[in-house]
């Protein structure tokens, strides 16, 4: 893990430490090379330059580099990591339209129409995002205690404990869900702790004798607010992306992930296990 900031080192430093991280080709390394590159605007700012910079040597077309370089936080959104992406931009049968400028305005019998010209096609790939973190929830018509339908209690977003058990749902665990590290770690490692933490608990509940486990509406509401507290010392919430589901029209803007990391989310679930599942509530 990081330990200096990106603005207590010179910037020759800070450039080689950047360069070798884009050359390993790793997402974790990219956004790891310093401590506070997620969470102050100056610090990340350094990763942005160096970053459009990096983009203007590869691109040829200054207009085009310009249009592929990130606008918003690095890191708060996915950074496309260079296998040879940018340079594609250098070929002559790629173009790059920038829908901001020209709006997409319809599919044609030919091909494609934005506000500014129509462009022949003979096939075209729908990249149109997903409904992240919840579309797999909410897309089912779940139903809880007395026939509450989950998609209607997370209409303002989504509300869990542990991103596990949503309260009105007994017996409902979820598996990476929202108000968990999920996305922000890697899924493999954090599916199999939820997997395990869910198979202790149906243990615990067969050995008890006990028949329903349930998230209290208390835990649930202190956990949501931890959650947006950790996300509102990030820089995270400036971005207009799909961990905020701003990708889905109409879909309310709240950061969904866990961003306080696996290490310290796997210590608080061993806890909440070791107190007999505090914040839940087990009946017979």
């Amino acid at each position: 893990m990081p330990t200096k900031s990106a603005l207590e080192v010179s910037d020759a430093e800070r450039d080689a430490i950047f360069e070798a991280a884009w050359e390993s080709g790793s997402l974790v390394n990219l956004l790891s090379t310093f401590t506070d590159l997620a969470t102050d605007q100056a610090a990340n700012d350094t990763a942005k330059r160096w970053i459009h910079r990096k983009i203007h040597e590869i691109v040829k077309d200054p207009e085009v580099a310009d249009d592929l370089c990130p606008d918003y936080p690095v890191g708060t959104k996915r950074p496309c990591l260079d296998t040879g992406y940018y340079e594609t931009y250098n070929r002559p049968d790629v173009h790059l339209v920038n829908l901001r400028r020209t709006p997409l305005v319809e599919i044609t019998e030919k091909g494609v129409r934005t506000a500014e010209r129509e462009y022949e096609a003979d096939i075209i790939v729908y990249a149109t995002g997903f409904d992240a973190m919840t579309g797999a929830l909410t897309n089912v018509d779940i139903r809880g205690r007395d026939g509450v339908s989950l998609k209607e209690t997370w209409q303002a977003g989504p509300r869990t404990y542990l991103g596990l058990g949503s309260a009105g749902f007994p017996n409902m665990f979820m598996i990476t869900g929202p108000g968990s590290p999920s996305v922000l770690s890697n899924m493999v490692v954090s599916i199999e702790q939820h997997v395990d933490w869910v198979a202790g608990v149906i243990r615990h509940l067969d050995t008890e004798g006990l028949r329903t486990i349930e998230a209290t509406p208390q835990a649930q509401d202190d956990w949501v607010a931890h959650v947006n507290e950790i996300a509102g010392y990030t820089l995270y919430p400036k971005a207009n992306s799909w961990y905020m589901g701003a990708n889905v029209p109409g879909k309310p803007r709240v950061f969904m992930p866990y961003a306080g990391g696996v290490g310290a989310y796997r210590k608080r679930c061993d806890e909440v296990a070791a107190k007999g599942y505090e914040g839940f509530a087990l009946t017979v």
